[in-house]
């Protein structure tokens, strides 16, 4: 299952998040994984699937979930689920430039 979604301008005020670690895009790949663009074009895999299966995920355990797993969604340049679990966007983008894949740590 492939779904996109994009980083939304907030017409309000006219602004664009800029910085180049925020994600503009996401993807959704098999397995809790996730396709991502930053603003400044870097991309790469997020790969969630050691965290939400994880005896101390916390939070991030509900995403286990493929249904909410699949409501990510992007808020302020960050990745976000509607249980309140998110991932830093520098973090993020940081991994992703060094890797190109990241497997989020538990």
């Amino acid at each position: 299952m492939s779904s996109e979604t994009v980083a939304q301008e907030n017409i309000a005020v006219g602004l664009r998040a800029a910085a180049a670690w925020r994600v503009r895009a996401v993807n959704m790949l098999p397995d809790y994984r996730l396709s991502i663009t930053c603003n400044d074009g870097t991309n790469g895999i997020v790969d969630m699937s050691a965290l939400v299966n994880s005896p101390g995920a916390g939070i991030y355990a509900a995403l286990k979930d493929a249904q909410l797993f699949q409501k990510v969604s992007i808020e302020l340049g960050a990745l976000t689920w509607p249980n309140g679990a998110d991932l830093d966007p520098l973090w993020t983008h940081e991994e992703i430039s060094k890797n190109k894949t990241w497997s989020v740590p538990i």
